[in-house]
Order: C-alpha cells, then sequence, then structure tokens
C-alpha cells in the first residue's frame, strides 16, 4: 500500500478517483492498467493472486491469461498456479516445458481436476506457455502448478498418487524399496474407499480413521522424517527440484491423510473442519511454487475469491454456519507485503442466471466507472468512509450457477485490488448449468 493514503467522503468519489478502466479486446489498455497495477505493488511482491467470482466466467478466464502475458512480458513473473489439483499437474507442466504427450488432448483429463482441462481458455493458456517455451531466446523457462487440493465437494482422492510419487523418487535414487511399498499398498487397499461419496456424507462409512489409516498415517511420517534426515544425500543424488517436489508430495499426503481422518469423525464443525484444511492445503501448495520460483521470477495464483482473499470465509451450507481461515489468509501471514490479491466481480451474466446489481450494491456502484472493465485499489479498506461501508447491501445471486458469491463491504479489505467486468458469458467447455 502506498504511505499516504486519500482519504474519501462518498464510495462512489472513491471509486471515480481511482478506477482505471480496460477492455479485454484492448491490448494496450488491459497492459497501460495491469503495468499500473504493478506499479502500486512494490518490490517486494513475489505473489499476486486473481480471484473469480464464480466458476465457469469465460470473460474471467481470458482476463487471467492475458494478465499472465503481461505479467510474464514486463513484470518477470515466470510461473502460474492454478485451482487445480496438485498431483496432477506435473503432466502439464512437462507439456509446457515441450516435453512428454505430443498434444493437449493427452493431458486434457489426466492433468486437471474439477473437469477443467475441458475449458477451452485453460487449452488456451496452456499452449501458449508451451509456445513460448519453444522460443530458444527464452532464457527463463515458463511453469505450470496445479495446488489445490486433490478432494471434491463430494469425494476425495485415495492417498496412493501422492505415496507413490515420493516411492519411486526414492527408488530411482536408491533402487529397492519394494517391501515399504507393498506395506503401503496394502494399507491403502482399495481406492474406491477412500474416494466414496457415501463416506463424503456418512462419517460412519469413511476410512480415515480405520486401523489400516491409522499405520498409514505413521508410514507417512516416517517418509517424511526420512526425506528430512537424507536431504543433503538426496540433493547430491537428484537435486534441489526434484527432492523439493517429492518432499512437497509427501507433505500433500500427509494432509490429505488428515483431511480423511476428519472425514470419519462426527461433528458440528466437520464441514468447517474440512474446508479449513483445503485451504491450508492449497496455501503450502502455493508457497512450495513461490519457493521453488525463487531466483527465476514472480508467480501468478488464480482461484475462486474465497480461497485467495486475507479475512475469514463464511459459508452458510443449509443449518451450518461455516467459517474456516482461506488460503490467502495462510499467504497473508506467510509472506506479508509479498503477497497481492486482487479480488473480482461481475455486473451481469444471463448464460450464468445473473441479473443486473441491485442499486447501492458494490457492484452497482463499480459498474459506473468507465468500463467495460476496471481495476480499482481498495487500500485494504483504509481512507474509505465507515459508514457506508458498514451499510452497503450485498446484490442478489445467481439462479444457476451455485458456485458464484458476491462481493461485500468484506471485500474492501480482504483484496488490495478489486477488478469488476460488466458481463460475463459461460465458458465453452464447462460443465451445463441447470436450466
Amino acid at each position: 500500500m502506498p504511505d499516504n493514503i486519500p482519504a474519501y467522503a462518498t464510495l462512489d468519489g472513491w471509486i471515480t478517483s481511482e478506477a482505471i478502466p480496460f477492455a479485454l479486446d484492448s491490448t494496450e489498455s488491459l497492459n497501460a492498467a495491469a503495468d499500473r497495477l504493478m506499479a502500486s505493488a512494490g518490490s517486494s511482491m513475489v505473489l499476486l493472486a486473481l480471484g473469480e467470482p464464480l466458476h465457469g466466467g469465460q470473460e474471467f478466464l481470458v482476463l487471467r491469461n492475458r494478465l499472465f502475458q503481461r505479467l510474464v512480458e514486463a513484470h518477470g513473473f515466470s510461473a502460474i498456479a492454478i485451482e487445480s489439483s496438485f498431483t496432477r499437474a506435473g503432466v502439464v507442466n512437462e507439456y509446457v516445458a515441450g516435453r512428454g504427450p505430443d498434444s493437449y488432448e493427452a493431458i486434457r483429463e489426466t492433468g486437471f481436476s474439477h473437469g477443467f482441462g475441458s475449458l477451452e481458455a485453460n487449452r488456451e493458456l496452456i499452449e501458449w506457455m508451451r509456445e513460448a517455451n519453444a522460443d530458444p531466446d527464452r532464457t527463463v523457462k515458463l511453469r505450470f502448478y496445479g495446488v489445490d487440493s486433490p478432494t471434491e465437494m463430494t469425494s476425495t482422492d485415495s492417498p496412493r498418487q501422492a505415496l507413490a510419487f515420493v516411492l519411486d523418487y526414492l527408488a530411482a535414487l536408491d533402487g529397492g524399496g519394494e517391501e515399504r511399498r507393498q506395506r503401503i499398498d496394502s494399507l491403502i487397499g482399495a481406492d474406491a474407499d477412500w474416494e466414496s461419496f457415501e463416506a463424503m456424507m456418512d462419517p460412519a462409512r469413511a476410512v480415515g480413521l480405520s486401523p489400516a489409516a491409522s499405520a498409514l498415517r505413521i508410514e507417512t511420517e516416517d517418509l517424511i522424517s526420512e526425506l528430512d534426515v537424507r536431504r543433503p544425500e538426496l540433493v547430491a543424488k537428484g537435486g534441489w527440484d526434484r527432492y523439493a517436489e517429492a518432499r512437497q508430495y509427501a507433505k500433500v499426503a500427509r494432509q490429505l491423510l488428515n483431511y480423511h481422518a476428519e472425514i470419519a469423525r462426527e461433528s458440528p464443525d466437520r464441514i468447517s473442519r474440512l474446508l479449513g484444511i483445503r485451504d491450508a492445503i492449497m496455501a503450502d501448495n502455493i508457497a512450495y511454487a513461490v519457493g521453488r520460483e525463487r531466483g527465476r521470477g514472480r508467480v501468478l495464483v488464480f482461484a475462486a475469491n474465497g480461497h485467495v482473499q486475507r479475512g475469514q470465509m463464511r459459508w452458510q451450507l443449509g443449518p451450518h454456519a461455516n467459517v474456516w481461515w482461506p488460503a490467502g489468509a495462510h499467504l497473508d501471514a506467510i509472506f506479508g507485503a509479498g503477497y497481492v490479491v486482487i479480488g473480482t466481480g461481475l455486473g451481469v451474466s444471463a448464460e450464468n442466471g445473473i441479473g443486473q446489481p441491485e442499486a447501492g450494491t458494490l457492484e452497482a456502484r463499480l459498474m459506473a466507472a468507465p468500463g467495460p472493465a476496471r481495476f480499482v485499489p481498495t487500500y485494504r479498506g483504509a481512507g474509505l468512509p465507515t459508514a457506508e461501508i458498514d451499510s452497503l447491501p450485498v446484490r442478489s445471486g445467481s439462479t444457476k450457477n451455485s458456485t458464484y458469491f458476491p462481493l461485500t463491504a468484506q471485500s474492501l479489505t480482504d483484496f488490495d485490488w478489486l477488478a469488476l467486468l460488466d458481463e460475463a458469458t459461460y465458458t465453452p467447455g464447462g460443465p451445463p448449468l441447470p436450466g
């Protein structure tokens, strides 16, 4: 934040004075707006987050792609990290590096979670990165990271893939290890038992607190301990990058087993705890990406607003008021001023079931500024009129897309910047929406 933060008598006065308009179809205006945003971020920034107000908004994916291109070209960014499974993303990064399969189709399913590989904008991002890396004059090659935990709302991955990666790493350096691998495979058992929809709905059907799962957690701790104790030897044999990646997979396996244990507990806070574990895993994966890029460049992370915001997340799910710390809050604690985050909002989207924002809402006020898109610094609420913020109404939600969350008064303190797009369509390749 700047040292001298201006004070505004009204929210509308703040928006009028501070808004930076741009258009997605104008490279010149978007680049200029991005450059002004980056100039305010400061030299200590190592991680920039861009949120999205819903999954499936095509224009937010386009904004991400074009912003990342500008950040690479002009601001020293070397990697992008998106809300997709960490354990799957290595396949995509190999493709981006020009290795592995020859076509995007070969990685579309295996390289992404949540069906995100089918989104046309993700294909465009990955193909652009692969093409950029093919330039022999590019000395710093671009990298792709998935940072989500290997979980869904209605199912969760078996720990097999994460643990197998670590075992394969050790076997490649040492040879052997078959006895431990067989022991771990036996404790894992059938993947279907871990990935059961019924277990997510009924703790009594979950296996995360079974004797085998408890023994598997000990095996995982032993693996992490071995990686730590043998760090100098393993780095000397295989290099730091391979070592750090294997240790991160081991940590993901540990947290995934913690997640499964929570699934198996009867508790009124069960959902909040699960959501909190997921975001903690995401933050840890993002921090790993930043650490791996240190000395190479900065990182752009793209995920839902709720994952990257600084303040606590609140979500009313039926009778349950769930509250937890999102990844952004963890990242703020880890990186301080090195973490800068842009929250995004949406005016209208007929395809996503979002009508005109009601008068007085933050979206309506932002839409009144020149557009069709604009960045506005929030200064984390400093200098903004407290009385207006406290009484700020929240617009109505979506009738079709359950992933949509409107902006609120908290958005003014949770983000360093807001970006509002007047309109958005539904992304090509996304799953059909109701109606």
